[in-house]
């Protein structure tokens, strides 16, 4: 498992001293210095106040945009705009309507495998099952429930195998059981694939639950505040005792950057 700092794998991200700055009517600057390594394997949650630029650095990761200042290195080579190996899982599903469950986690494939359809059904199929809606491949997007919509956009962002999948809050729009039975299914599909997640979140219970390290941001320049280490074992559920406590710190910190801010 990754160690405090960071992991030293071949495929670990780097942030070095990456900043950004939006020029508008005047500049301003949405986060400052940031300095962090993710390793191969590790899910990392990013955390802090609304506006701060968590999903500014998260977008920034998968190559929509481009920092002001410093580098992002995937595997000790910069990140230069959007590629299958990293694949983001949006606030919305994105999912296209007018196909059904197997061809919109078929279509995240068609880079892998362009000529090879018999290879592409065989990995839908392989995650749309690793998802738990194998019952429902040839059903269409309106007929899934929230819950389930967001395990296709899993399954489609899985599909081309990517380094590391980046997820930027899918979850808040979902009722508390959905959400639950949602982290369970992340947790397992971590442990069973052992692929890199960089998460984004403004919950701290669900950053706690998930993560290996929570990356606490603070305001406006946004500076990594602390960084906390979940030491809890796998599968957690969000209600556990030890999984609550780890979310009061976290509340904690944001809540005294707050005070000082």
């Amino acid at each position: 498992m990754p160690g405090k700092n960071g992991g030293n794998g071949s495929g670990a991200l780097e942030l070095r001293g990456v900043s950004k700055t939006f020029k508008a009517e005047k500049e301003l600057r949405t986060l400052q210095d940031v300095n962090l390594t993710i390793a191969d394997g590790e899910f990392v949650v990013f955390v802090g106040p609304s506006g701060c630029g968590k999903s500014t650095l998260l977008n920034m990761i998968a190559g929509f945009d481009a920092p002001s200042e410093g580098q992002i290195l995937l595997a000790g080579k910069p990140v230069k705009g959007p590629h299958p190996d990293r694949l983001m899982m949006f606030q919305e599903h994105a999912l296209f309507p007018w196909m059904n469950v197997l061809n919109n986690v078929r279509y995240g494939l068609r880079w892998k495998y362009p000529f090879k359809r018999k290879r592409q059904l065989e990995r839908a199929r392989e995650l749309i099952k690793l998802v738990h809606l194998d019952e429902f491949e040839k059903a269409l997007v309106h007929q899934l429930s929230g819950g389930m919509k967001q395990r296709v956009a899993l399954a489609r962002a899985l599909a081309p195998d990517p380094k590391i999948l980046l997820i930027d809050e899918p979850f808040p729009a979902l009722d508390t059981m959905t959400r639950q039975k949602l982290y369970g299914d992340l947790q397992s599909l971590f442990v069973e694939t052992r692929k890199t997640i960089v998460s984004v979140t403004h919950d701290t219970r669900e950053a706690a639950c998930l993560g290996d390290r929570i990356v606490i941001f603070s305001g406006r320049p946004a500076r990594i505040r602390r960084i906390l280490n979940i030491d809890l074992p796998r599968p957690r559920d969000l209600n556990d005792a030890a999984v609550s406590e780890y979310s009061a710190e976290i509340l904690k910190e944001l809540e005294a950057e707050e005070k000082n801010g």
